[in-house]
């Protein structure tokens, strides 16, 4: 579950997370600092401290927001009960794909940048991360007991997907010769093909 936190969003604190988010993603968490965050504010850093309690509880809000996206993502998926193991693998790309897509910026934070959240906050934030790859990799279990994928190994496989699709958040398809539906045929082609088992003549 996730730890309790301040929930008010005021406009005023929406754009200081977004602006947060940016200079986490330029700088780094660490080399950013609330004076960084307060000058691309137009603010001062005593003024920052009454909308937020510090740039860690941007950090936070950011990588938990983003984690909970993921996991009622798979909830959904898991929802699918008539769907097959494939159907539901190919959700989840097309997940992956649609968070990447929706806050770029914000993934970046979630991906790169989780490592400086402090305890109690670090230990709940990885138990989320570890239910997700859990139920997700329990979908590519039935699909090799069902048939439907190559005798791999289940880690394998799914931590070939995930890094295949953690790249996306480096790279927006608005700066390449690439449309988010070419992109996702392209990513689900790959991945897909290398996974289904081939039928039997």
């Amino acid at each position: 579950m996730r730890p309790q936190q301040p929930e008010i969003m005021t406009p005023r604190k929406e754009e200081i997370y977004q602006v947060a988010a940016r200079l986490f993603q330029e700088k780094g968490y660490r080399a950013t600092s609330v004076r960084d965050l307060a000058r691309a504010l137009g603010l001062k850093p005593s003024s920052l401290y009454s909308h937020i309690g510090g740039k860690e509880e941007i950090l936070r809000k950011i990588c938990f927001d983003n984690a909970e996206r993921f996991l009622e993502g798979i909830g959904r998926v898991e929802a699918m009960q008539q769907a097959s193991a494939a159907e539901q693998v190919r959700a989840l790309i097309r997940l992956h794909i649609e968070v990447a897509l929706h806050d770029i910026t914000s993934l970046t934070v979630f991906n790169d940048e989780w490592r400086h959240i402090s305890e109690p906050w670090l230990s709940a934030f990885k138990a989320m991360r570890r239910d997700y790859e859990r139920r997700f990799r329990q979908i590519i279990e039935r699909g090799i007991e069902a048939g439907e994928f190559k005798p791999l190994n289940p880690h394998t496989i799914l931590y070939t997907i995930l890094n295949a699709v953690r790249w996306l958040h480096y790279s927006h398809p608005a700066k390449r010769d690439i449309t988010p539906q070419q992109l996702e045929r392209d990513l689900l082609t790959l991945l897909m093909d290398g996974l289904l088992k081939e039928p039997q003549q």
